[in-house]
């Protein structure tokens, strides 16, 4: 897995790469700050609605320090958005990888195994399935971490193993669909659940990293398939398509 990581990493700087990689980037901007100044904007509102409810509770004596307070809330909401958008980032690159996935494979298989039969693309709606549905999962994993934040940085933790789990999963599947129906998958992904987990630290390391986290559709998905062809075989035969539309 170390090796696959080390192929990963030196492609994503190559001229093919690039061009896959502002796209993705600019993508993962795009729905983080949209998811940011959604949830402010909501934080905001409830913040005013609490404090028309105070002011009608409390007087007009107690109207400059709702004030007050209201704009310290909305202020210690803006850094909280900020923070939370690095524990978001798992469920946005999820999101983003779905877009790339083939892209990102076939160069991947172009250039490392030119001799092997290249695999076929995700169709689009299994993809974002799937993305969607880790993406949901890290938003419930980022909810249950965040309380844990305060007891030493058990919700850190939580949050990076968690990650690594995801992720691992989703970018390992996703490379093994190019080759075989959904349930053959992830039943070799169970079969190798220990590596493939492994291999996810790599990536859970990358997407907690500010900034440096927006490779990360690239980079999940160009090292698990090099994991996928470490595990399957040098060869990796195609099913039949008529076996494979039966499957899905």
């Amino acid at each position: 897995m170390i090796a696959a990581a080390y192929k990963a990493l030196a492609q994503i700087l190559s001229p093919p790469f690039r061009r896959v990689l502002w796209k993705a980037v600019g993508l993962a901007l795009l729905l983080v700050v949209i998811a940011g100044v959604a949830l402010h904007r909501l934080l905001v509102w409830l913040a005013g609605l609490g404090e028309g409810w105070a002011d009608a509770a409390l007087g007009p004596a107690f109207d400059t320090p709702l004030m007050l307070l209201v704009w310290g809330i909305s202020i210690a909401a803006g850094l909280g958005i900020l923070l939370g958008s690095i524990f978001l980032m798992p469920a946005v690159t999820s999101f983003v990888a779905s877009f790339f996935v083939d892209e990102i494979a076939e160069l991947v298989e172009r250039a490392h195994y030119p001799a092997d039969a290249p695999g076929r693309p995700v169709p689009m709606g299994r993809s974002l399935l799937e993305g969607l549905k880790t993406a949901a999962l890290a938003v419930g994993v980022y909810l249950v971490a965040v309380p844990f934040l305060l007891f030493g940085g058990l919700g850190a933790i939580l949050f990076f193993v968690a990650a690594a789990y995801l992720l691992s999963r989703e970018y390992f599947e996703l490379a093994a669909m190019r080759f075989r129906s959904p349930a053959e998958a992830k039943t070799l992904r169970k079969q190798h659940a220990g590596a493939v987990f492994a291999a996810g630290f790599f990536i859970a390391a990358l997407v907690s990293i500010p900034i440096v986290n927006l490779i990360t559709p690239l980079f999940g998905m160009a090292m698990m398939v090099h994991l996928h062809k470490q595990l399957a075989g040098p060869r990796v035969e195609l099913i039949e398509p008529e076996r494979r539309a039966a499957l899905r």
